[in-house]
């Protein structure tokens, strides 16, 4: 099966569809997978989509709900539904999903909803919205297969078997002791291929990873890709077991994670919606940009302290923007290789040290090469090889400065515990508007004048 893309012909068949009956509209979506009808979501306005929803069976509607992008809102689209068809859809929905999605809500309405639900499955859920969205506890799913320590194989696929009929899919069994206290996993290949009536105990493998209910989502996810493991069990102080995450989130998480970290370097808040309106996005970027006025300022009050030898030679200006551009252009690439590397490992002091390192040579290297080609530049139309030399000097200055400050600033904000990503291009880009304009006004100002 291809991925889906959504193009001109679906939409329109879709919306053809919802100008007809019930029955051809069915007919219709019956040809596209629950996670495509989400993608048409997007597109189509809310009465389309109740629509669409009432229509599908249970299973599927829950599914279509599951897929939905958070910026489709299907908070608001459940919210909607008669509450028979709502119930039935939550109760079909695995309890993780169902948590994220109900938590979107206000306080009043998440009530209106949990009321409707089996004592069970709203007790679940409202634990699990007890603890906070972006940590193991807000991902975990409550649904999972355990069994004792001292279960025979015999028993234990017994015991398997019976619990798999209430849960969908799963990857990993959890192994516990009489208490609830973890003590491993087990995979369902090594007990259907042990031989005899093997206790369970001889087959546990005890040194896997966890993760407690409070551990931060990017840190869960590191462990999952760290260990290739397909669910992590979550444990409470006391090492009884929780629930889990399953790598299907973890693929969310990174996504978030990743958008979430390109917004903030690209100086835009993390509260904008990709899809929002003018509104929304102007909110969000107009702080921003103010700020950047204002460090705008700095770099130009460099500018008007040399006014003097600007006007002595024109040609400056000229050079001015180049170094600048370039030193922006460095200093972002090293931003962006260093929010990456320390949202993938975590650096020890020597690690940093040696990633600052690396770009002030990266810098180094870089801008005596750039450098090179703007004094051959120079010399060829200005005629002036003092002149060049003073551009090459500066051009090399500023990149180094770059290398560090793309590097170095993220790397300090991760030490005082502030999000390295917020180190945006705004505030580097100040470092090297302010030290390029020195360097070369200065230099200039010095010995060509």
């Amino acid at each position: 099966m291809q991925s889906f893309e959504l193009d001109k012909t679906d939409l329109s068949r879709i919306k053809q569809a919802l100008s007809a009956d019930d029955e051809q509209l069915k007919v219709i979506l019956g040809e596209y997978h629950a996670s495509e009808i989400a993608i048409l979501f997007a597109n189509l306005n809310k009465d389309e989509k109740q629509r669409i929803i009432n229509l599908l069976d249970v299973e599927t509607a829950s599914e279509v709900i599951s897929e939905m992008h958070e910026e489709s809102h299907p908070e608001e689209l459940l919210l909607q539904l008669h509450p028979d068809k709502r119930t039935e859809i939550v109760e079909e929905l695995d309890y993780d999903d169902a948590t994220d999605i109900i938590s979107q809500l206000e306080e009043h309405e998440q009530k209106e909803i949990l009321a409707d639900l089996n004592e069970d499955d709203a007790s679940s859920i409202r634990n699990l919205l007890s603890y906070h969205e972006k940590t193991a506890g807000g991902l975990m799913n409550t649904e999972f297969i355990r069994i004792n320590l001292n279960l025979a194989k015999k028993d234990a696929i017994e015991e398997i078997i019976r619990q798999s009929e209430e849960i969908e899919e799963f990857y990993t069994i959890f192994v516990v002791n009489d208490h609830n206290v973890f003590q491993g996993i087990v995979s369902l290949k090594d007990i259907i291929k042990a031989k005899g009536n093997v206790q369970i105990t001889e087959l546990v493998k005890a040194e896997v990873a966890w993760v407690y209910p409070d551990t931060d989502q990017e840190e869960v996810a590191r462990l999952i890709s760290q260990y290739n493991i397909t669910s992590i069990p979550v444990l409470d102080k006391e090492l009884k077991l929780l629930g889990r995450v399953t790598f299907d989130d973890v693929i969310d998480v990174l996504e978030d994670e990743n958008t979430e970290d390109i917004l903030k370097i690209s100086g835009v808040s993390e509260d904008e919606e990709l899809s929002g309106n003018w509104i929304e996005a102007v909110k969000s970027r107009l702080p921003w940009l103010i700020l950047n006025l204002g460090t705008a300022f700095l770099a130009s009050s460099v500018v008007r302290h040399f006014d003097d030898t600007i006007k002595l030679m024109a040609v400056l200006p000229a050079y001015m923007t180049i170094i600048a551009g370039m030193g922006g252009n460095a200093a972002t690439q090293a931003l962006a290789v260093t929010v990456r590397r320390i949202s993938l490992y975590d650096l020890s002091d020597r690690q940093a040290y040696r990633t600052v390192l690396k770009e002030f040579t990266v810098g180094l290297i870089n801008g005596a090469c750039t450098g090179a080609i703007v004094f051959l530049f120079a010399l060829y139309f200005d005629s002036n090889p003092l002149l060049g030399i003073v551009i090459f000097l500066a051009m090399t200055g500023n990149l180094i400065i770059a290398g560090i400050t793309g590097a170095g600033i993220p790397l300090a904000l991760k030490r005082v515990g502030i999000d390295p990503a917020i180190a945006s291009s705004i505030i580097i880009t100040t470092f090297t508007d302010v030290f390029g304009f020195l360097f070369l006004l200065g230099l200039a100002s010095k010995l060509l004048l």
